[in-house]
């Protein structure tokens, strides 16, 4: 156990050492981010996964997300998450219950709607490799924050090299936790209306508001 955590603290200190403003990594950012402002709306297909070694976690599973703007909507297995740009719903079916919270843009949780702007402010960015990720050959960038208490220590990006889209983006937490999204399927273009981004509690009678905001 000791060995493990000396190597894990290892890793933070040598991905915080080297990481630096890479103006090869930016170049594929910038051109990632042009890409992404250039499509109105778009849906994906993710796959999650949540692993951490030292724990023995391995947790896995498929869901989708729709982006408009700077609005999105995930849907997951256990819960779906739906933000208007202002408010923000995290529905439990399960549970029977919806949380209704002020989004705060400012905050350090990370908006799928906005990773391709992430590395703008508070991080450092290096490019490591071009690599295969899920059978699409892409540019790996490691973005790492500023900020030594950040919520998360890195964030790795694998974005399709051709394309210029997110392949997948991992988040480090420093509990070992390992975050990692994988687009499967990418649609840009979709035709959907603001409505759909906000919880409709009048069709859902049945479930719990829980207002806290």
């Amino acid at each position: 156990m000791k060995n493990t955590i000396l190597a894990f603290l290892a890793m933070i200190l040598a991905v915080t050492v080297s990481a630096q403003y890479d103006p090869k990594a930016l170049e594929t950012l910038d051109a990632m981010s042009k890409k992404y402002k250039s499509i109105p709306s778009f849906e994906a297909n993710i796959s999650y996964t949540l692993t951490n070694d030292v724990e023995k976690i391995s947790e896995e599973f498929k869901g989708k997300i729709t982006v408009k703007g700077n609005k999105f909507r995930l849907a997951l297995p256990e819960q779906e998450v739906i933000n208007n740009g202002a408010t923000i719903w995290t529905y439990l079916p399960e549970a029977k219950e919806v949380n209704i919270d002020n989004y705060d843009p400012s905050s350090e949780d990370v908006n799928p709607s906005k990773m391709h702007e992430i590395y703008k402010k508070g991080f450092k960015y290096l490019y490591l490799q071009d690599k295969v990720e899920n059978g699409v050959m892409c540019e790996e960038i490691d973005l790492v924050p500023e900020k030594k208490d950040a919520q998360y220590f890195k964030v790795k990006m694998f974005i399709n090299k051709k394309e210029k889209i997110i392949q997948s983006f991992t988040l480090f937490d420093k509990g070992g936790n390992r975050y990692k999204y994988s687009i499967t399927k990418f649609t840009p273009n979709v035709k959907v209306e603001d409505t759909f981004f906000t919880f409709d509690a009048k069709k859902h009678p049945d479930v719990a508001v829980v207002d806290l905001r």
